[in-house]
């Protein structure tokens, strides 16, 4: 195995930056600065890729031959209904409220490419997650942190909205966002040698 590439993160999130630090310990970040609008006609479920998609679409022409860049897209859905980054405080009380005693879906898409065209990787990757019966003044209270803002269903699971989940079923980093060990796993099988980078 042989790698001789530079990792490029495509985004601005201190969460996936965290992630990725668990395996590659030198990268940039080059955050993919686009307008997330959606087809109407794309499936719910399809969306966080599409989207992922966009953002590779929108950093390939700044690559290098030797370059992998990484995107991805995370969104909560229930009922049929994705949650993204609330508008305000209102917002976020109401998406925290519809996910009480519920569970949702974390979908992450993710694409990661090569400027040599040697390497394509494109998945969304789905977790469920269950939150507890939240009371009102609880939710109120949790608003408080101001943890809800630029999260996708108004939350983070590694902040104290830990304290609302019952059960995940699936991949911790998904729902953080990036699944990280179902990338590796894609990385490996490109005989990229993720023990070695």
């Amino acid at each position: 195995m042989n790698n001789g590439y530079n990792f490029i993160l495509a985004s601005a999130s201190p969460r996936r930056k965290e992630i990725l630090s668990t395996y590659i310990k030198d990268f940039k970040i080059m955050p993919a600065d686009i307008e997330e609008t959606v087809p109407a006609n794309i499936e719910k479920e399809a969306v966080p890729l599409y989207i992922a998609q966009q953002k590779a679409a929108a950093v390939k022409p700044q690559m290098n031959e030797n370059d992998i860049i990484i995107t991805a897209d995370t969104i909560v859905l229930l009922d049929d209904i994705i949650y993204g980054k609330p508008k305000d405080k209102n917002d976020a009380f109401n998406m925290i409220n519809n996910l009480s005693g519920k569970e949702h879906k974390v979908i992450t898409g993710v694409c990661c490419f090569s400027g040599d065209g040697k390497i394509y990787i494109e998945f969304a990757d789905t977790t469920l997650v269950t939150f507890t019966k939240l009371e009102k003044n609880t939710i109120e209270s949790y608003l408080t942190k101001n943890e809800y803002t630029d999260k996708a269903g108004a939350y983070a699971v590694q902040g104290y909205a830990a304290l609302f989940v019952e059960k995940i079923n699936g991949s911790y980093d998904n729902v953080v966002g990036l699944p990280v060990g179902r990338l590796m796993r894609e990385l490996l099988k490109c005989n990229i040698n993720i023990f070695q980078i």
